[in-house]
């Protein structure tokens, strides 16, 4: 009799000891989720969009969205590897391969926004008709936007470019003159729009323009931006799966976003997503 209920009581405890032995390796499992977003920016316009389109439909899920704007967008690729944001609204796929290579990230393209193009603009003259050897053009210095700019100027068959160049190293030095002898004046892209009045034209990012007030499509030529140039939102590859990341690209592939994009002037002129048309 002894022997039986002994029997019983080790079957017993041994059920409990694996049912609670199952119930701590689910609990172990469940990763609470993430209510709290942040997303880092460049200056410009892309905030904004975020702000007015993309914000309302995470916080409508129960979210507390944060974001942050960097000063230079170098700094973007690095505080998204480290944890600091969680996705990023500034990156093109132009760059994001050679940054992964620089910084063993492993962003990934997540989203698409509405991008804007480069314009050829001036505060001096009002045609393109007045150009002439030694006139001075403001372009970005960093390489990505500097091809850009130069591309446009290749388009009016002012200069030629060398086909050998690659983007991530592009420099002045890969630019000769063709119908004119032009004096390209790099700078900081930010700062472009505040020199026009020392320069006979500069090339302008979109985004600056924009925010500016004014239409991109004022501008005197307007760049045919390839799809490599347009700004894409990223996150890191190994947070693809997370519910924050689903609901984050849900909410930039929204009926709510796009609405607002396409009935907001300060936006006239980007370049819409495909899906979109």
């Amino acid at each position: 009799m002894f022997k039986k209920m002994a029997i019983v009581l080790g079957i017993a405890l041994a059920v409990s000891a694996c049912g609670n032995g199952d119930k701590v390796e689910q609990a172990s499992n469940e990763a609470p989720k993430k209510q709290k977003i942040v997303i880092g920016f460049g200056v410009g316009t892309y905030i904004t969009q975020f702000d007015k389109g993309v914000r309302p439909y995470l916080e409508q899920k129960g979210y507390e969205v944060e974001t942050k704007t960097f000063s230079h967008n170098k700094l973007i690729p690095q505080a998204l590897k480290e944890g600091e944001v969680d996705a990023s609204v500034h990156i093109s796929t132009a760059n994001m391969e050679e940054m992964n290579r620089r910084l063993q990230a492993d962003m990934i393209v997540w989203a698409d926004t509405p991008s804007a193009p480069q314009s050829l603009r001036s505060t001096k003259h009002t045609s393109l008709d007045v150009m002439k050897d030694g006139m001075t053009i403001g372009v970005p210095n960093d390489p990505i936007n500097l091809e850009r700019a130069v591309r446009i100027l290749e388009d009016l068959d002012w200069v030629n470019v060398d086909p050998n160049v690659e983007t991530i190293v592009f420099s002045t030095n890969a630019v000769t003159p063709k119908k004119f002898n032009v004096d390209l004046k790099p700078m900081d892209a930010a700062q472009l729009p505040r020199a026009m009045d020392d320069l006979d034209f500069a090339v302008i990012n979109g985004n600056f323009i924009a925010s500016k007030g004014e239409r991109i499509s004022d501008g005197l030529a307007i760049e045919k931006s390839p799809p490599e140039h347009l700004v894409k939102v990223a996150i890191l590859e190994k947070n693809k799966d997370q519910q924050w990341a689903i609901d984050l690209k849900a909410a930039y592939q929204s009926k709510e976003f796009e609405t607002y994009i396409k009935n907001e002037c300060l936006f006239d002129g980007f370049i819409y997503p495909a899906h979109w048309e």
